[in-house]
């Protein structure tokens, strides 16, 4: 019998010390989402995988890309206490858990503060852009979805970029306008930066010193083979397969910016997640009569939505998704009501667009919360 095994891949950076100290480490972990959701996240269910506080996060995902990779080719064999019989398992990577900086660096995306903040879709531009009348509404719908080909292009053209003279300020000009920025292949752009830069030769020398130098650093492999592994893998679309982390992106995301725009004299840093989530519950019986109706709007809002979110099991797939993007954009109109200009300067809001389609691909958001 061959049984097929969808992994949820988990990488963070996390603490190594038992103390309070900040020791940092990266660290890969998996779940095996075949498992029942009770237990899919107790302890005993989750795989550690790897940790290291030198490697950057990519080293390590690149090798963690390759070891399933070759699982797959091979299967990996084991026996069936239940059935009483050898069985081969097909590993394959599901989706990637983790924080939104993690995986815009899966991603090979900038991050939240860029001009197109967004890993999933095209969405944003300049300042003055985002301002305008269309600007502004494209914040309330996904945009062009981002593909791993198109990020590899835009890589691969920056590449070229790098060749030619006035590479520092076409680079950060690339950067800036598409949000691409690969964490496998930067330290090769900003040393070719940094040697043009010194370089005083004619044009046509200058490019043969860099081509050489790039060579150099490539070691004699070539670019596709150097850039984001993740970009590559068949059958996975890491711009598609990095689900909307809720506790970092509606927790202490959404919930807790309408808690900065409601009070103002807790001490800094007091409230964590779990706060957040009773105060999303309780704050419109708080607050009755206290505040202008907007905000009032707004907290009973963010209640629906925080209920809407944190679903264990989902009966009726299409009339939850149409309750939770109807919530999804009652929690956008009302957020432009009380302050417009948060939609602009906080990316997490629009990622709220895209959570419905990651629910409907993959079940339940509370199976992709790092909590």
């Amino acid at each position: 019998m061959v049984y097929a095994m969808p992994l949820i891949i988990f990488m963070d950076d996390v603490s190594g010390n038992i103390s309070k100290q900040w020791n940092k480490h990266h660290t890969i972990y998996m779940s095996n989402t075949n498992l029942p959701r009770e237990i899919l996240e107790k302890e005993f269910c989750v795989c550690f995988v790897t940790s290291s506080p030198h490697a950057a996060p990519m080293e390590m995902m690149c090798a963690m890309q390759d070891s399933i990779r070759k699982a797959a080719e091979s299967g990996i064999f084991a026996w069936d206490c239940k059935d009483n019989e050898e069985v081969m398992l097909v590993l394959y990577g599901l989706f990637l858990g983790g924080e939104n900086p993690m995986h815009a660096e899966e991603c090979s995306h900038t991050g939240l503060h860029c001009n197109y903040f967004c890993r999933t879709c095209e969405v944003g531009g300049t300042k003055e852009y985002k301002e305008s009348d269309e600007g502004y509404n494209s914040i309330f719908v996904p945009g062009q979805l981002h593909t791993p080909a198109g990020t590899a292009v835009e890589i691969h053209a920056q590449f070229v970029t790098v060749l030619n003279s006035g590479a520092s300020e076409k680079i950060k000009k690339s950067v800036s306008s598409s949000g691409v920025k690969d964490a496998m292949t930067g330290y090769i752009l900003e040393a070719i930066v940094e040697m043009e830069k010194k370089l005083h030769k004619l044009l046509h020398e200058v490019q043969a010193i860099l081509k050489k130098e790039l060579e150099d650093l490539l070691c004699g492999s070539a670019l596709d083979d150097t850039i984001n592994p993740l970009l590559g893998v068949a059958g996975f679309n890491v711009h598609q397969d990095t689900p909307t982390e809720i506790l970092h992106t509606v927790l202490l995301g959404v919930v807790k910016y309408f808690w900065g725009q409601t009070v103002f004299l807790l001490e800094k840093g007091s409230l964590i997640g779990k706060h957040f989530k009773s105060l999303a519950q309780v704050m419109p019986f708080l607050i009755q009569d206290l505040l202008l109706i907007t905000v009032l709007n707004g907290w009973t809002i963010i209640g629906e939505l925080v209920v809407h979110i944190w679903h264990t099991k989902i009966d009726d797939t299409e009339l939850y998704l149409a309750k939770l993007s109807w919530t999804i954009e009652d929690c956008l109109n009302v957020t432009a009501q009380c302050a417009p200009s948060i939609l602009i300067s906080k990316p997490k809001f629009h990622f709220l667009v895209h959570l419905p389609t990651y629910i409907r691909r993959f079940g339940p958001a509370i199976l992709f919360s790092t909590e």
